[in-house]
């Protein structure tokens, strides 16, 4: 029970410093959101109505003063209004979720499958070169930028190859390639981490002892390998699993997809700052959250770290 109180604490911590910080470096940036919605000639709004809009978003109160609002408000679900749209920046951010959680879904679920393909392939491959050239591919895939990952799949899978259309596709097809694109980069550092701790594992006295018996490496891998090299696997899918937020908005812009990514993008655009502060905040929580259940799931998954923190 102290172990889940103490990362519990961790966790609000982090997220008040992500807030904290994320509010602080938005006020810090040049230019007025509210001034360049309102501040236009074709509005006619005079100096005492420009003022009175101010008043109303809280624009011209201290800056500890609009901290302490808008950290209240977070607290209790109120995330304010957007400047540039007028509409509470919940209801675009529940409006736009919904696109992102999916990508990001189907992105992590690949790129899990294509780790375990990976590592299964550098371990049970018949010929050595193959094992060689499967093991170096997460070193290859982790260089590609998402950016470029994007364009060369459309390029190559759509126009080339005409196997996914990008005009007229469907809800399943339109994913194919912002997918594929989301996962390749995740799938490296996963299938990285599950190869070293394979290799670890088979090191490992009770291997050698169990092959001398006669176990093939397949039964070794699937039996006893694998689920003893799976919790440093599911630590860094934890990490990994927050960070997709951050290469959904990539992605989305690459693809010009609907979601979070590009709400971000045209609140940068516009200098909305309630509608960054949102994402930055609704990214650190997904990202803290996740990593939260990964630790209070670890001592489950390998009873060595139970014994280590009841010690």
């Amino acid at each position: 029970m102290r172990y889940v109180l103490a990362r519990t604490g961790q966790a609000a911590v982090v997220l008040l410093a992500a807030f904290t910080a994320s509010f602080v470096l938005l006020q810090a940036l040049p230019g007025d959101a509210i001034l360049i919605k309102f501040d236009n000639p074709e509005l006619g709004l005079s100096a005492e109505q420009l003022a009175a809009v101010r008043t109303a978003y809280g624009a011209d109160a201290s800056p500890l003063t609009q901290y302490l609002h808008t950290l209240t408000g977070f607290l209790g679900g109120d995330l304010g209004y957007s400047v540039q749209y007028g509409t509470p920046v919940g209801q675009l951010l529940g409006e736009a979720l919904p696109a992102t959680a999916t990508l990001a879904v189907a992105g992590f679920v690949t790129a899990v499958l294509l780790a375990l393909g990976i590592a299964a392939a550098a371990t049970l491959a018949p010929l050595r070169w193959l094992r060689t050239a499967a093991a170096s591919l997460p070193s290859l895939l982790a260089a590609v930028p998402v950016f470029w990952l994007g364009i060369v799949l459309v390029q190559v899978l759509s126009f080339r190859l005409g196997l996914v259309r990008t005009i007229g596709a469907g809800p399943v097809e339109s994913l194919v390639l912002p997918v594929l694109t989301l996962a390749v980069p995740i799938a490296a550092p996963l299938a990285q981490v599950l190869l070293r701790s394979i290799d670890t594992v088979s090191a490992q006295p009770f291997v050698a002892v169990t092959t001398a018996k006669g176990a093939s490496r397949r039964w070794l891998l699937t039996r006893t390998v694998a689920r003893n090299a799976l919790p440093p696997t599911v630590a860094i899918a934890g990490v990994l699993l927050g960070e997709l937020i951050g290469g959904a908005v990539v992605t989305e812009t690459v693809f010009g997809r609907a979601g979070i990514g590009r709400v971000a993008e045209q609140a940068v655009a516009n200098q909305d700052v309630p509608v960054l502060q949102a994402v930055v905040v609704l990214a650190a929580a997904v990202f803290t959250l996740v990593n939260l259940a990964v630790d209070l799931l670890y001592p489950v998954l390998d009873p060595r770290a139970k014994v280590r923190l009841t010690a």
